[in-house]
């Protein structure tokens, strides 16, 4: 099973919110991208976070930082604005390009999601709309060119 796969099948077995938004999804919704990690976004809520790292921590992913879910939903503020931090990184010690960012800027709360039927399985990632959105938001040179590419999907 290939890995974003297996991120999704243990995150919906946790019953998990959530949908792909980075690399994977702009190369889901039909532009060239490549990625290694897998961006997700969660309905931003406690529980959503503790059950997304039992998830990662169930198919063998550890974080990269000493924190918690509860440290995550807490400080979020502080982390965002005073150190920098956009994702909560969890990778495969045993795999390092075995990767998830948990996207802490994000919160899915009334945005649209897309199925979207891959080798493994459904797949559900950020609406084509909200992705734009979501990347131009950032203002990271990457982003801006994965808008681009979304755009001349129109």
């Amino acid at each position: 099973m290939l890995f974003l796969n297996r991120v999704c099948s243990a995150l919906t077995e946790k019953g998990v919110r959530y949908a792909i938004v980075g690399g994977h999804a702009v190369a889901l919704h039909g532009a060239v991208r490549g990625t290694v990690d897998v961006d997700i976004a969660l309905r931003w809520n406690l529980k959503s976070l503790q059950a997304t790292e039992q998830a990662l921590l169930e198919i063998g992913l550890v974080s990269r930082l000493p924190i918690s879910p509860d440290d995550v939903f807490q400080f979020r503020d502080e982390y965002v604005q005073n150190r920098n931090l956009i994702g909560w990184d969890f990778y495969n010690p045993d795999n390092p390009g075995e990767q998830v960012d948990i996207v802490i800027t994000y919160d899915l709360k009334g945005k649209t999601l897309v199925n979207v039927a891959t080798a493994g399985g459904k797949v559900p990632i950020l609406g084509r709309k909200e992705l734009i959105e979501m990347k131009r938001a950032s203002g990271r040179p990457q982003d801006l060119e994965d808008v681009k590419a979304l755009e001349r999907l129109a």
